[in-house]
């Protein structure tokens, strides 16, 4: 699998009146040559056509890489079922919460100029936290009904916190708690306002928990976005163009599809129940906030260059996006002793879990793998992934020098069966050792 340059790439553009990315992304003709088992990889085939062909799934990409080559790529169903648009390779997805490892990684270029500093309070940027309390639900003896409880933060929420969800930040879709209920009343999601009004919002509600002592899956990349702006001096998707996207060559990633590209969107199929598309972001208009969190839109080949940066420690062909050492502490377990997880990291899937009863961890943007035989999905320590609310997820193995992504559009928690079902497909079929 081989990045071709600008001057191949404008002549390919030329000769072809097709998308660059379909000359780009070429399985290799035996997949053996890299110790995947030919007949084994047609099981994936035959998984995602029956997905498909079953109506569970209107479509999908699969991509499968190793040594630096691709052993497998496959566009399976439609693009838009209701349309009758055939799914491409290079068509495009909302990544959502795949968002959270790019815009991490952009932020520690910040930290490698010595511009962002992961031991500092978020205050020492956005000074709109300094005063931020706790929330401590309690019962009123005199009515009987639970309400918030101020404490002051026994330390402060640092921007560590903020990579690895341990800020007190939460979602507000993602419970029932007095904050939660906060952040639903105060729309703190509103696609349609800037990342500073987000944080003038955020730095008005209390957080759920004392900073550093709890791993809560949160708004905090939105919110590391926000410093991301405020210490780079430009808007963020600016920046991660300008830090990852344009460096890498990943033309089709960004916060939303421009006009040229709007015919490569995937959609999510009609639900049989109510006859209507599950309402996904609109993502053909520019939007206010940039969510770092969950934001951008992307395609299998794009994303495979970010995790080929990833797996290269840094670099990728020509591009040095971070150091070696920066992205060993991004793929380290950066979740302390003794952490607390809340109910509903408890009650997930525990294949996604950064818990160590399962043998994951959390690190710098990504869950990472910290133990063998404590989860139930294949894979080595040291692997790190993630995966997004509608469904698209990646992973990548360093002991095996393996990639795996998925790009499917289904509504929100339908994706997790697909997800453990990629990663089991790819291992059966993976027979052989790295050479």
């Amino acid at each position: 699998m081989k990045i071709i340059g600008p001057a191949r790439l404008a002549m390919a553009l030329v000769w072809l009146a097709v998308p660059a990315i379909a000359e780009e992304l070429r399985p290799i003709d035996r997949p053996e040559e890299i110790g995947f088992a030919g007949d084994r990889l047609k099981r994936v085939t035959e998984a995602f056509q029956g997905y498909v062909e079953s109506g569970r799934l209107p479509g999908a990409v699969v991509l499968i890489a190793r040594n630096d080559k691709l052993a497998y790529l496959h566009a399976f169903g439609y693009q838009d079922r209701e349309q009758q648009i055939a799914m491409r390779p290079d068509s495009i997805f909302r990544i959502a919460s795949m968002t959270k490892p790019i815009v991490s990684v952009a932020a520690m270029t910040l930290a490698e100029e010595g511009k962002l500093d992961l031991a500092a309070p978020v205050s020492q940027y956005l000074p709109e936290f300094k005063d931020l309390q706790v929330g401590v639900e309690q019962r009123d003896a005199k009515t009987g009904e639970t309400v918030l409880v101020m404490e002051p933060q026994r330390r402060p929420m640092i921007v560590q916190d903020l990579f690895r969800h341990t800020a007190g930040l939460v979602y507000g879709q993602f419970g029932d708690g007095l904050v939660h209920r906060a952040y639903r009343a105060a729309n703190v999601s509103d696609r349609n306002q800037t990342l500073d009004e987000m944080v003038g919002k955020l730095a008005k509600l209390p957080l759920a928990h004392q900073p550093g002592e709890v791993w809560e899956y949160s708004m905090a990349v939105d919110v590391l976005g926000r410093i991301i702006e405020v210490v780079s001096g430009t808007t963020l998707d600016r920046f991660v163009e300008e830090r990852v996207t344009k460096p890498l060559g990943m033309g089709s990633t960004g916060f939303y599809v421009r006009e040229a590209d709007a015919a490569r969107l995937a959609q999510p199929q009609n639900d049989p129940a109510t006859g209507q598309r599950p309402a996904l972001p609109d993502v053909t208009k520019k939007p206010r906030r940039l969510s770092g969190g969950g934001g951008l839109v992307s395609t299998a080949g794009d994303y495979l260059k970010f995790c080929e940066m990833l797996l290269h420690r840094g670099g990728w062909e020509e591009a040095r996006v971070l150091a070696p050492s920066t992205v060993s502490l991004m793929t380290a377990d950066a979740l302390p002793p003794g952490i607390a997880y809340t109910e509903r990291a408890k009650a997930r899937i525990s294949d996604i879990s950064p818990m160590p009863s399962v043998g994951q961890g959390f690190g710098l943007g990504f869950a990472v793998r910290t133990a063998t035989g404590r989860n139930p999905l294949p894979g080595n320590v040291g692997t790190f992934y993630w995966s997004g609310a509608w469904g698209t997820t990646f992973w990548v193995d360093p002991q095996e020098k393996l990639i795996g992504i998925m790009m499917i559009q289904v509504p929100l928690a339908s994706g997790s069966q697909y997800r453990r079902a990629m990663r089991n497909l790819t291992y059966q079929a993976l027979l052989e050792s790295p050479g």
